[in-house]
């Protein structure tokens, strides 16, 4: 054996045992305990602890964002940054009108925002159970039309609220509920939007759910809800705004949720106990 053999076989005694005197031995060193090829170096904790922080910083930039104010700058114009937003009563300080239980609200400002609160509320009334009731019709079409306009509303929707058209409903040939039975005609806005505006008038749109029916046990048309709008052109006239035209379209919907449909006598019940709003704002 040359002196480097003997070098190397000296620099793998501290592996196991000596050998024997005479005999040459190579001893390589103890596999990896875990089974695996030789171990690099550990840094596996580091990685797990920087992929930490990095999930915990944009958790926080996240929950920054979404609790902005509305105070901040939007660096971006193309952003929707003008989309309508939810206002309360009277923002501006303008008294609210005054709306008796049971009559149609009137007196609204000369302004876009006093349109736009009248437009609902009239969407109100002409949705109402009193529109099936020819007397109660008129008097709801005089209160909100523009003079000169009145008399051919009436006349037109005389041709549609017919008594053929009431018994399709299920009511009697007056508009009301037969015995035992609620008539359900409710139109609660969603939202409004000022189109076209002047000094004088104003056209305004009102998104709309309504409900309609007849609620009772033996009803073979319950009440079911719907989704439309309603276009209104109203005109400054006398100290309040009124309708000059008005039309309506379906939609736009939402997809319909699992809500499981009251009884008969719950909705019966609903509609006595809860009353209707007036709008304004």
């Amino acid at each position: 054996m040359s002196p480097g053999d003997e070098q190397g076989y000296r620099d793998y005694q501290g592996y196991g045992d000596h050998p024997s005197p005479g005999q040459t031995r190579t001893r390589l060193p103890d596999p990896d305990p875990y089974g695996g090829a030789p171990r690099r170096p550990q840094r596996s904790s580091s990685r797990s602890l920087i992929t930490v922080v990095g999930v915990v910083v944009l958790l926080i930039a996240a929950i920054a964002f979404a609790n902005r104010g509305n105070g901040e700058t939007n660096p971006d114009p193309t952003t929707k940054s003008d989309q309508p937003k939810a206002a309360a009563t009277a923002p501006t300080g303008t008294k609210p009108v005054n709306a008796p239980p049971g009559t149609i609200p009137s007196g609204f400002p000369h302004t876009p925002q006093g349109a736009q609160s009248a437009a609902a509320n009239y969407a109100v009334a002409l949705g109402s159970a009193d529109m099936f009731n020819k007397p109660r019709r008129d008097a709801i079409i005089q209160a909100l039309m523009t003079p000169s306009k009145a008399a051919g509303f009436e006349a037109a929707l005389d041709k549609a609220y017919t008594p053929a058209f009431a018994k399709a409903l299920g009511l009697n040939d007056d508009g009301t509920a037969p015995q035992g039975y609620t008539f359900v005609s409710r139109t609660s806005p969603i939202g409004t939007k000022l189109t076209e505006t002047t000094d004088n008038t104003a056209t305004v749109e009102v998104w709309c759910s309504g409900l309609l029916g007849l609620a009772g046990e033996k009803s073979t048309n319950p009440v079911t809800n719907s989704w439309f709008t309603i276009t209104m052109k109203l005109d400054w006239v006398a100290g309040d705004w009124k309708i000059v035209t008005h039309s309506q379209k379906e939609g736009p919907a939402p997809v319909p949720g699992d809500d499981r449909a009251s009884s008969s006598d719950e909705m019966s019940k609903a509609v006595d106990e809860y009353g209707g709003f007036t709008y304004a704002r």
